[in-house]
């Protein structure tokens, strides 16, 4: 989005942050307690079920109003913006730093998303790009061995929604996320996870009463502001790990499918520039390009104007102008 100025300081992206293995250089097995089964298909298949049920009342009865569209777009940018700059950015790539008050915020306003726990979620990620369409990644639609048209609708329905079930979702913390045990202020928001879901729909509740001044309208903000935008957050996250990996651009050989999918940029808030992201995992920004829309890394370099961020990641041009060049010739 033409965010950088002529002096900003270019700097390397670092790999991914692990820890090490144990001793004997084995990774824990970890398998997803039942309750986690229970909670994920919970989360996973009510807001679908209850926005058809809010459009079919709100089509026919006229209890969808404009106060309920405006809550869901504001709590789909904030709170989506928990995800992709807190989570994704900030905590899982250490794309730029900030004062622990802030970066506490960011992972509750993620953790309001419903896509669960904090230290979970980036040790997840994590391990995905470790094993990026290989063995060991955690929703890539890639590694069975089915072939023919079933075959690949299984692999994109496991890539989208079906590996929240999966044992092989699981990432050791310990090893995949050992800064953030380290944390106390991030320890206490993943503890209380289930506490952030439940204010962000308090906060929902709230801003329909005062918008139309009725219970009811609160009730309603609840179903668009709530459900709604889970069901939508969670699809489009859930779209960069199948979609983003299955259609698209690959303007960089990054040695998997990710993909750069450009009608999915606003909904993913900058995160469908997936292959410039697997390209340069660190970079605070992933649409790379003059014309490519990046609404997080606006969001980062607005903190970064005001002092509340530091330390931004930048791609360093000449490495990417070899990284394209190495491309083209490949």
């Amino acid at each position: 989005m033409g965010l950088d100025t002529p002096s900003a300081v270019a700097v390397p992206d670092s790999e991914l942050i692990l820890a090490p293995t144990d001793a004997a250089g084995e990774v824990r097995a970890v398998k997803m307690p039942l309750v986690d089964r229970l909670a994920s298909a919970v989360v996973t298949a009510a807001p679908p079920i209850l926005v058809l049920l809010g459009m079919w009342f709100g089509w026919n009865h006229g209890l969808l109003v404009w106060q309920d569209l405006l809550v869901l777009a504001i709590f789909y940018m904030v709170i989506g913006t928990g995800i992709t700059v807190g989570f994704h950015r900030l905590l899982t790539h250490r794309s730029f730093k900030c004062g622990r008050l802030l970066r506490a915020g960011l992972a509750a306003l993620g953790s309001a998303a419903a896509e669960g726990p904090v230290i979970d979620w980036v040790a997840t990620h994590r391990k995905h790009h470790q094993f990026s369409d290989e063995t060991g990644d955690p929703h890539s639609p890639h590694l069975d061995d089915r072939h023919g048209w079933r075959g690949e609708l299984w692999g994109f329905w496991h890539a989208h929604v079906g590996w929240v079930f999966s044992d092989m979702e699981v990432a050791d913390e310990r090893r995949y996320a050992k800064d953030l045990l380290a944390d106390p202020w991030i320890r206490f928001v993943d503890r209380t996870f289930v506490l952030w879901v439940v204010l962000g729909l308090v906060a929902v509740f709230g801003l329909g009463v005062a918008l139309t001044g009725t219970v009811a309208g609160g009730l309603t903000a609840m179903l668009w502001g709530g459900a709604a935008r889970i069901f939508f957050m969670h699809h489009a996250t859930f779209s960069i790990n199948s979609v983003c990996h299955y259609f698209g651009r690959q303007a960089y050989d990054t040695g998997d499918e990710s993909r750069n999918v450009f009608w999915l940029s606003i909904p993913t808030w900058g995160e469908a520039w997936h292959n410039n992201h697997h390209a340069f995992p660190t970079s605070y920004r992933h649409g790379l390009g003059r014309w490519q829309l990046d609404p997080s890394a606006a969001i980062i370099r607005l903190l970064e104007m005001t002092g509340l961020a530091w330390d931004v990641v930048r791609v360093d041009p000449a490495k990417r102008a070899r990284k394209l060049a190495a491309t083209s010739g490949a």
